[in-house]
């Protein structure tokens, strides 16, 4: 892992978590609810600045944040106390959190990316590798055919029937003809040479990234459902550790597929986040749903008592989850 990707992964996480965090913190400071503190990171505090009634903070693990409301954990008198404002208003407050994080995923979904004949990736053992093309050079032609998109270089590459090809690249402004003999591992895939491509921004379109968002959101609940029917392995499940090595891997192809990943992540803390789980947002919301149906409070103290057991439940799972991709991803392992 280079340093550049680490802080890529940490970025990328302290993102989720500050837009989540942002959206509790905007709809609060919107109705009228004091933020006590809004805090980027877990653990002892780094940094810390007060402005007018809320303090702002940054901690020192990189991974989660907080925004601290006056009430939310327990009755108060105070006006501008979490618990004296109305039902709809404290459902708003809870929901723009996870409504942030789809928000954010709309966003990047909406850019319209095509793939450019500039190699972003050579796949170790291959034929591109073994014939010197390395990551970052552009192709220009090949067979002398001039090549102005991604899908020609694959076009030409998988329909060669295993003859030597003679690509023109260019790097760091040179030219260069080489020599590349494609195989063939996969009769459906055709001819290959081990070479993907770099990703580059075409336009932008609200409405593609509304239905990305829509179709990924209905994928992550049809795996949800199948996990808790078993028809899905837990296996597939990451924590922490192994979404810091995805992000980590996924750096090294470029900005986009950060990007992109950081989108599909942006939507999993959505729906983890509004499941109805005592700890979680979709758990307050149901205590709000409660309070709404039965026309009264359900109780602070029970309450607390259920999102601290809840809580507590999911850091069990977190620590069980992180000790498997710690010997998933090999970074420690036990069994050998």
């Amino acid at each position: 892992m280079s340093f550049e990707n680490i802080l890529i992964s940490i970025l990328v996480f302290l993102a989720l978590v500050f837009i989540h965090e942002f959206g509790h913190f905007f709809m609060a400071k919107l109705s009228g609810i004091r933020v006590e503190e809004f805090a980027l990171g877990m653990g002892p505090k780094v940094f810390g600045k007060k402005k007018g009634e809320t303090q702002y903070s940054i901690r020192l693990i990189p991974i989660g944040g907080f925004c601290k409301l006056t009430g939310e954990d327990g009755d108060s008198d105070d006006s501008k106390s979490f618990t004296r404002k109305p039902i709809i208003v404290r459902m708003a407050v809870i929901f723009f959190g996870p409504l942030m994080n789809l928000l954010l995923a709309v966003l990047i979904l909406s850019l319209v990316v095509t793939y450019s004949p500039v190699i972003s990736e050579v796949l170790i053992g291959k034929p591109a590798y073994e014939a010197g093309i390395v990551k970052g050079d552009k192709i220009l032609k090949i067979n002398e055919k001039e090549i102005k998109e991604w899908d020609e270089v694959k076009a030409i590459i998988s329909n060669n029937d295993d003859l030597p090809l003679n690509i023109t690249i260019k790097r760091k402004g040179q030219i260069e003809d080489i020599l590349v003999k494609p195989v063939t591992e996969n009769i459906e895939e055709g001819a290959i040479i081990g070479i993907k491509p770099t990703l580059k921004v075409k336009s932008f379109s609200i409405k593609q990234g509304v239905k990305a968002t829509i179709s990924t959101v209905g994928l992550m609940f049809d795996f949800l459902f199948k996990l808790f029917t078993r028809r899905e392995s837990a296996e597939d499940v990451s924590g922490v550790i192994g979404i810091f090595v995805i992000i980590n891997e996924t750096a090294k192809y470029g900005l986009l597929y950060v990007l992109n990943l950081t989108a599909f992540l942006s939507i999993n803390l959505a729906i983890i986040n509004l499941l109805p789980i005592p700890a979680l947002d979709g758990g307050r919301l149901l205590f709000l749903f409660i309070e709404w149906v039965r026309k009264k409070p359900f109780g602070a103290e029970k309450e607390g008592f259920i999102n601290f057991v809840g809580f507590v439940m999911l850091m069990i799972f977190a620590a069980i989850i992180t000790f498997r991709d710690l010997i998933k991803f090999n970074i420690i392992n036990f069994f050998r």
